[in-house]
């Protein structure tokens, strides 16, 4: 690994001092935002440097030459069109800078035209008044321990914080990250994790490279009727199309994978075009290194995705896609020889386990222009998303110190399958300058099948070498079809240029019982603009989501014919959600921007335990456990409500801030009518990001970031002795659920990139010091009966994490 990195340093000198290439084009295309019907003749120019630029062809085409390399920032204006100011845009000389640009008509006169720019972070879906904003591949890059994922990039927002430094699940404004809904070029799509757990938003490592997205959206709130089964937030992901013109490659070297990416013309003539990744991760450099991960079992994975694009006539395009991703790690407790002071982040303290999960998506989708004012798109899929499991029950005692190890007996062993095809419809019609209105189809077919069978360990307080295990039970047993259905039409009014308004209904139906359809959710939303500085935004919308399929099939008895007794099938209801938000967002000069943000959330039909305990489904969604749900019954409520903050200052200068603060609370009920911290209520979350780059001669950069996050505690309750010894985990006494908090999470992270540009090529190495001041923070409660200061003791969250990458791209 030395010789490695040294080869790598001494590469990088050489590349400094070789000639480097000065400039590199600029090209793309330009289309309405409602009709996506091509442009012809926008002028588009790059700002300071006079004379350069050019203008869209019959097909809305443009090409810039000569573009020097490093941040620049494009205009682009059209008569009856809002200019649209494209900045920080990078310029590299290993690839060409390729951009796919919408722009809106002006409601004003010609002879008035008042100019409105698009800002940094503004969503390309007009629909969206709040709680909305677009993200791009440089800020997946950018910011300092996101590790190039759209999920942990997510979490310096406002509003957003991760759950698990091991995972990359989102809380958003106190929900459950299993309330997150996300989507690929308009179709639902599977967890795009690798390592998923059923019922899960987030995974260890993600599946999504983000070499292969283009910018895309990400809502945490209020969002528009075009979006169904989601409480809590929405990726809207868009995956970009290869480079038409010229084949262009990139490699990259790093701690989380080897990656390769190639994208290229099939044939000029029509600008059909190829784009490909893939990446295998093997973190045995990890343990070579020393470096801790949370366990001594090494995680495989390996992802790879395609697109194949031809564009057709008069803005008409057709392509074929596809994404996915296999991972299995062997968490292994027999081999230990001694016991340990470390908890185990990924695994349990009394048995071996043998997991392994993958997820695939395929598409193929068809947009074409109608005319000037009316757009159609349609897409069909199919995905497939697996879990399986299987465990080993470790029997050890200690002699003199050490582990011997006295038997081993199977205790679980299971398979999740899920196969999802899918078909999308959207039509949009320009009615006038001041009308417009979109509607669609989003239908899925599920076809599940749930397996599994476990035993119960039995053991005894008074003797510790008691252990007794059951027959195998069988409690998943499910082959099922399901379908799923959601209908909308929205529509935006403009009436004047300064006040629009947004009014759409969404109707979604869950087959798998009587109970989960929701008829009708009205949605709203309002944007003033008081001036060029400032806009008050306000929505508000009923939402509604169905459980992870997985729960309605569980049981753990069986009736006279030895069939399962599946008793939450019939009675879990869709959880209903009813969002309002109010925004204010101002303009501090040219580059930097405050935004504020005021919400509450009333969640209802929430499934709780029909015992009347403390459990509800509102405190899942994270972790790498699945439930076994007693008897429930949708009577629970949540409410969140908060503020939010926002202070930004675009990359400008060589520096660039983004400072985030959130004041919330989030509390559930159950049936027993008291009201509880829910598992995800930190009560406040702060993140300051800041970084600086320093631009060299030739072409090259030295960037340095830094990121420092504070979030409230985690929350845990007393233990039951008695019960946590008996079943091996952790149990609280249940009046005392979350009722006591962990001390404060923070972490600073620290992100160092120097790029090189050369010939035609360009070099970047990196490192990303993750947890730079190696802070324990505390994760939750486990139960390590062999731990020096066990049976329950505290899990911590990762620890310092070094990652470094060396990307290359010619």
């Amino acid at each position: 690994m030395k010789n490695a990195l040294l080869f790598i340093f001494i590469s990088l000198l050489f590349f400094t001092n070789a000639n480097g290439q000065s400039s590199q084009t600029v090209r793309g295309q330009i289309v309405d935002k409602e009709s996506q019907f091509p442009l012809i003749g926008v002028n588009v120019m790059v700002e300071g440097l006079s004379g350069l630029g050019s203008s869209s062809d019959l097909d809305g085409y443009f090409k810039i030459e000569s573009v020097p390399l490093g941040r620049q920032t494009i205009s682009i204006s059209y008569l009856g069109y809002e200019e649209v100011v494209l900045s920080d845009i990078i310029v590299n000389a290993g690839k060409e800078t390729i951009l796919f640009v919408e722009m809106e008509e002006s409601m004003v006169e010609i002879s008035e035209v008042v100019i409105t720019a698009r800002r940094n972070g503004e969503v390309t879906n007009e629909m969206a008044t709040v709680s909305a904003r677009e993200f791009s591949v440089q800020e997946t890059n950018r910011y300092a321990g996101s590790r190039g994922e759209p999920a942990r990039m997510a979490s310096n927002f406002a509003g957003v914080q991760g759950a698990d430094d091991s995972r990359n699940d989102v809380v958003i404004r106190g929900n459950t990250p299993a309330g997150v809904l996300w989507r690929l070029d308009g179709v639902n799509i599977p967890n795009p994790n690798h390592f998923t757990i059923p019922g899960t938003g987030g995974g260890s490592v993600t599946i999504l490279n983000n070499k292969f997205l283009k910018n895309s959206d990400f809502y945490t709130g209020a969002f528009p009727a075009e979006f169904a089964n989601g409480i809590a937030g929405v990726f809207d992901l868009k995956m970009r199309n290869g480079n038409n013109e010229k084949h262009e490659f990139s490699g990259q070297l790093g701690f989380l994978g080897t990656e390769l990416l190639a994208e290229g013309p099939l044939s000029k003539n029509s600008r059909s075009s190829y784009l490909a990744t893939y990446r295998y991760s093997s973190l045995q450099l990890f343990t070579g290194l020393g470096i801790d991960v949370g366990t001594n079992a090494i995680p495989k994975y390996q992802d790879a995705s395609f697109r194949i694009n031809f564009p057709r006539k008069n803005g008409g395009n057709i392509a074929l896609f596809g994404i996915g991703g296999i991972s299995d790690i062997d968490i292994l407790i027999s081999t230990e020889e001694a016991p340990s002071e470390e908890t185990l982040i990924y695994g349990s303290n009394d048995r071996d386990q043998f997991f392994g999960s993958h997820m695939y998506m395929v598409g193929l989708t068809y947009s074409q222009p109608l005319d000037a004012d009316s757009y159609f798109k349609a897409t069909i899929a199919s995905s497939q998303s697996s879990v399986n499991a299987y465990h080993e029950y470790i029997d050890r005692s200690i002699v003199d110190g050490k582990f011997k190890l006295n038997n081993t007996e199977p205790i679980l062993d299971y398979v999740f399958t899920e196969n999802k095809h899918s078909a999308y419809f959207n039509y949009v019609r320009k009615i006038n300058k001041q009308l417009s209105f979109k509607t669609g189809l989003n239908f899925d077919l599920l076809d599940v099948d749930y397996k599994d069978q476990g035993k119960t360990v039995s053991l005894s307080l008074t003797d510790p070498d008691f252990v007794e295990f059951s027959p195998w039970q069988t409690r998943w047993d499910a082959e099922d079809l399901i379908p799923q259905v959601q209908l909308f039409a929205q529509a935006k009014y403009r009436f004047s240029e300064k006040l629009s308004g947004t009014a759409g209904l969404s109707s979604f139906y869950f087959g798998i019982n009587d109970k989960s359809i929701s008829p009708v959710e009205p949605r709203l939303g309002l944007s003033y603009q008081v001036d060029e500085n400032q806009k008050i935004g306000f929505g508000l919308g009923l939402h509604s989501q169905a459980q992870a399929p997985y729960l309605y099939y569980y049981g753990n008895e069986t009736n006279s014919a030895g069939e399962l007794i599946t008793y939450n099938k019939d009675e879990i209801d869709l959880v209903k959600s009813f969002h309002s938000v109010l925004s204010y967002d101002r303009l501090l000069g040219s580059v930097s921007r405050l935004k504020a943000e005021v919400y509450y959330q009333y969640l209802y039909d929430l499934p709780v335990s029909a015992s009347g305990s403390s459990f509800s489904l509102i405190n899942s969604g994270a972790g790498f456990s699945r439930f076994f749900p007693e008897q429930l019954t949708t009577g629970g409520n949540a409410r969140n409500y908060g503020v939010e903050l926002t202070l930004e200052r675009f990359f400008s200068g060589g520096y660039y801030f983004l400072v985030t603060g959130s004041l919330f609370d989030s509390k559930y009920r159950t049936l027993e009518n008291v009201w509880r911290n829910t598992s995800f209520n930190g009560r406040y979350a702060v993140n300051g990001l800041i970084a600086k780059e320093w631009v060299f001669k030739k072409g090259s950069s030295l960037n340095l970031g830094t990121k420092i996050t504070s979030v409230g505690g985690g929350w845990y309750g007393d233990i039951d002795t008695e019960k946590s010894q008996l079943q091996q985990d952790v149990i609280y006494i249940d009046e005392t659920v979350n009722t006591k908090k962990f001390r404060p999470y923070f972490r600073s992270d620290v992100k160092l990139a120097y790029k090189i540009n050369t010939k035609k090529i360009t070099h970047e190495i990196a490192i990303d010091l993750v947890n730079v001041f190696d802070t324990q923070n505390i994760l939750k409660k486990t139960y390590a009966p062999d731990h020096p200061e066990g049976p329950v003791v505290d899990e911590f969250q990762l620890g310092r994490l070094p990652l470094f990458y060396y990307r290359i791209d010619f």
